[in-house]
């Protein structure tokens, strides 16, 4: 599934996400969503940005002493996945990423950086592309 923020490439979007009485924001993937049900598509569909490629992150408070990162994990953030490996598809359980559901509750700001920064790679082909090879 496609949402307008796409820009053609794969990946989520920035979303606030309620796990029980906690709101947050985090990054949300198309296979977390359950495209099925009609609200939940309706928001996937009208979301208006691409997930970030830009991450800065304390991994330590303002004393010096380093968070504990795992309490950040949200474990039920498993999701099913359309993969491919030697050209078969498969389908494949993840965990939570660095995105979709390590940084559940962290106090996250979404800044828009300029679409000309947005350079992703996805695959080794993406590495061919003029923003890659300094051309």
């Amino acid at each position: 599934m496609r949402s307008p923020c796409r820009s053609g490439e794969p990946g989520g979007g920035p979303f606030w996400v309620r796990h029980g009485t906690a709101v947050s924001r985090q990054i949300v993937e198309s296979s977390q969503v359950d495209h099925d049900h009609p609200e939940q598509e309706r928001i996937w569909t009208s979301a208006t940005h691409f997930n970030p490629v830009d991450i800065v992150a304390a991994i330590r408070d303002r004393h010096g002493r380093p968070y504990d990162l795992a309490r950040y994990v949200d474990r039920e953030a498993v999701f099913v996945a359309d993969k491919s490996h030697g050209g078969e598809p498969l389908r494949a359980l993840e965990h939570p990423g660095l995105w979709n559901g390590s940084m559940a509750g962290w106090n996250t700001i979404f800044v828009e950086v300029p679409r000309e920064t947005f350079a992703p790679v996805k695959t080794l082909f993406d590495l061919l592309r003029p923003e890659h090879r300094g051309s």
